[in-house]
This record gives C-alpha cells, structure tokens and sequence, in this order.
C-alpha cells in the first residue's frame, strides 16, 4: 500500500493519539489499534490485527510500541513503522518528563491517587474487551486447534501458575507447526 503525505500524517497522528489518551499499557491500546486501522481506515484485516497482537506480545519491549512498529509498517514500510514509533514513544516520553520534575507533588496527591485507582477500573474493562474481542475472533475461526490452545493457555496461567513465558513458547511453537501442517497440506492439494 502506498500512502499519501496526508495518510503518512494520518498514521503519525492516529498512533499518537492513541498514545496520549491511553492509559494501561499495550494490552489496552491493542483494541484502539485495531478499531482505528482495521475498522475506521481499513488499512489492514482482522486476521492481521490478531497476529500482530501475538508477535507484539512475545516480542521484546513495549506491546504498544511492538503493535505500533508493525502496524507503521505494513501499511507504509519503514517510514510508516517510524512515523508509528514517534507517535506512539512522544506522549508517554512528555508525560514521564514533566511527571519527574513534580514527582513529590504527585506522590502525595490524594486526588492524583484516585484518578489512578479509577484508570485501573477502566484499564480491568478494556482487558476485558481485548479477551472477549479476540477469544471471539478465534471461536469464530471454527478450527479446533486454536480453541483448544486459548483455553490450555488461558488453564495453563490461571489455574495451574505455569509461566507465562513458557506458555507463549509453547503456543509460539504449536503455531508454527499448525502452520506448517496446513501450508504443507495446501501445497499438496494445489
């Protein structure tokens, strides 16, 4: 996809926006993401979104800024990937900054204190939306073994306290054999 300086502009503004005006990590930016380039752009697919997700959370660093490299990039190669890091890196690097020079003041603040318990509330709902957004992309696929990978992963952490780090080696690993196993099986066919 080749864009215009105005989409260019669009894509550096979007990201950061979404930056700026989210609080709660990557896990929390991920829906925005995916409601701004999938269903307000189109600039990239659903499927694309969801394994955007999955490579910017078992990648080093940030989600958000993960999601954002990727997403930059698809839809405007290394350029693009920039412009989203810049957008997504400047408001948490501005808000850090003027944060630092007047941290006594808001350590103590009882009313920056509540307005930080309240972000958590919202924060647990957008979580909430994530799971149920993508657990129904993943049901909706009708293929068994990614329902049956969500909900080991989900009974792996939850109920037995395995690693989260193992838990995504392994579904990193299952996914790449289911998708070997099918692009072999798509070769034989065609």
């Amino acid at each position: 996809m080749q864009l215009r300086k105005k989409e260019y502009g669009t894509l550096f503004l979007s990201t950061l926006q979404l930056s700026a005006f989210t609080f709660g990590g990557g896990f929390v930016i991920i829906p925005l993401l995916r409601k701004k380039f999938v269903e307000k752009l189109g600039w990239i697919d659903e499927g694309e979104m969801m394994d955007f997700t999955a490579i910017a959370q078992s990648s080093p660093g940030a989600i958000a800024v993960n999601a954002s490299i990727l997403v930059g990039y698809r839809v405007a190669g290394i350029p693009g990937a920039l412009l989203a890091v810049c957008g997504t890196v400047l408001p948490p690097l501005v808000i850090i900054t003027v944060i630092s020079f007047f941290y006594e003041a808001f350590r103590s603040n009882p009313f920056v204190s509540m307005a930080m318990d309240g972000m958590l509330a919202g924060v647990a709902a957008v979580i909430c939306d994530v799971v149920l957004t993508m657990g129904w992309s993943v049901l909706r696929m009708k293929r068994v073994m990614p329902v049956l990978v969500m909900v080991a992963a989900f009974l792996a952490v939850a109920v037995f306290g395995v690693n989260i780090i193992l838990v995504i080696l392994a579904c990193g690993a299952l996914g790449a054999l289911d998708t070997w196993r099918r692009e072999k099986a798509r070769r034989e066919r065609g």
